[in-house]
């Protein structure tokens, strides 16, 4: 039991000191930044980020991506898997988890190449 209430206040304490440095950090480049403008002759108020006129789409393709990735990997989990007794095998389900995984990055990652795609394709359009 001491090992595990000692683990619990060391991963306090990491989690702490990840949480400031990596609010420093961020506020020491954005500060650092704003000095390198200053420095170039330009003005950091009037500076505004690029809009990104897909990232609605990318976030849309990718949810949906995903989505789809969950649901197929959960039809194979309770029907093939189940029917050909693949899952007599794993009871506790323990090696269930690699598919949801799996079909999540692989359908995510189609999302944002479709995204890539149409946007790359709505690009080639402005330019002609």
């Amino acid at each position: 039991m001491e090992h595990t209430a000692a683990l619990g206040i060391m991963m306090v304490i990491i989690v702490s000191v990840a949480l400031f440095a990596m609010i420093f950090g961020i506020v020491y480049l954005a500060k650092r930044e704003r000095l390198a403008m200053i420095e170039r002759g330009m003005d950091p108020r009037k500076y505004k980020p690029q809009r990104a006129p897909f990232h609605n789409l990318k976030w849309g393709l990718l949810l949906i991506g995903c989505g789809v990735g969950l649901f197929l990997a959960y039809l194979l989990d309770h029907s093939l898997f189940a029917n050909f007794g693949v899952r007599d095998k794993y009871d506790d389900d323990t090696n269930n988890w690699i598919i949801y995984f799996a079909l999540i990055t692989i359908f995510g990652g189609l999302g944002l190449f479709m995204s890539y795609r149409i946007e790359k394709k709505e690009d080639d359009k402005s330019v002609d």
